[in-house]
């Protein structure tokens, strides 16, 4: 008696008898794919499907392209707007940058202007106390000439000036005349000595000289190089009031006149 045959028995017998029986019988090919076409699509079937998905995946890259395209024309558009802002933007910087060198300038010229005035006035200030004290020296020249003030203020405010302005240092030297050479008879010697850089500058310091004290300063200097052994370098005087005959005894002397201390050359 034959045993039954399991599903798993006929399915590896079809499996192992399948092939050559589609060879031998052509329609049981016909009929397999009659029953398998129910599940299965055909390869034209399939191949239509496949197309379609490719078309549509095609359409759709050519909508995504599209909108990158679009949006690139945007970026690009917005990019364009964005370097012409920045041309503004720089082209304001440089009109800036120009403002800003012009008003640099400005100030500079207004600094030097302000350091200009500065200057001129601070030398206006200068011209300005110098002839005040001119004009005092002046004054004061009269006021010792009428007594109403004394010859030897006058010759200190005249050799302070010096002292002052030119960093020398006056010396007041007064020795006594044994012998009368400077007065004809003996007497006190006073004149004024200045050395500098090995200079012998000596000098008379006066309110207003004559022709005799002319003569007499001379006659000083040279009591003072007989007795210190030493020759003067240069003779000055100075004085605002000189007489016209004095100037020319001075002159012919080889004495140096100043009408004023600060006219010194030293």
């Amino acid at each position: 008696m034959t045993g039954l045959v399991t599903e798993e028995e006929m399915i590896r017998s079809i499996r192992g008898h399948l092939p050559q029986l589609l060879r031998s019988d052509p329609s049981l090919g016909d009929y397999i794919l009659s029953v398998t076409r129910e599940h299965f699509p055909t390869k034209v079937e399939t191949e239509d499907r496949f197309t379609r998905m490719l078309n549509e995946l095609a359409r759709d890259r050519e909508a995504q392209s599209r909108k990158w395209d679009e949006q690139n024309r945007k970026w690009e558009e917005q990019n364009r707007k964005l370097d012409g802002q920045n041309r503004k933007w720089d082209e304001q910087n440089r009109k800036w940058d120009e403002q800003n060198r012009k008003w640099d300038e400005q100030n500079r010229k207004w600094e030097e202007q302000k350091e200009e005035n500065r200057r001129n006035w601070e030398e206006s200030n200068r011209r300005f106390d110098a002839m005040n004290k001119r004009i005092d020296r002046s004054l004061g020249a009269l006021g010792s000439r009428w007594g109403t003030q004394s010859e030897r203020a006058f010759r200190d405010a005249l050799a302070a000036i010096l002292v002052e302005s030119f960093e020398v240092e006056v010396i007041n030297v007064n020795e006594f005349d044994d012998e009368g050479e400077v007065f004809g008879r003996p007497d006190q010697v006073e004149l004024d000595v200045i050395i500098k850089n090995g200079l012998l500058i000596l000098c008379e310091l006066k309110s207003s000289m004559s022709k005799s004290d002319m003569h007499t300063f001379e006659r000083k200097v040279r009591f003072y190089e007989r007795r210190h052994k030493r020759q003067a370098t240069r003779m000055i005087v100075v004085s605002p009031m000189i007489d016209d005959r004095a100037r020319q005894v001075g002159e012919h002397l080889g004495i140096e006149l100043y009408p004023d201390s600060l006219d010194v050359p030293v």
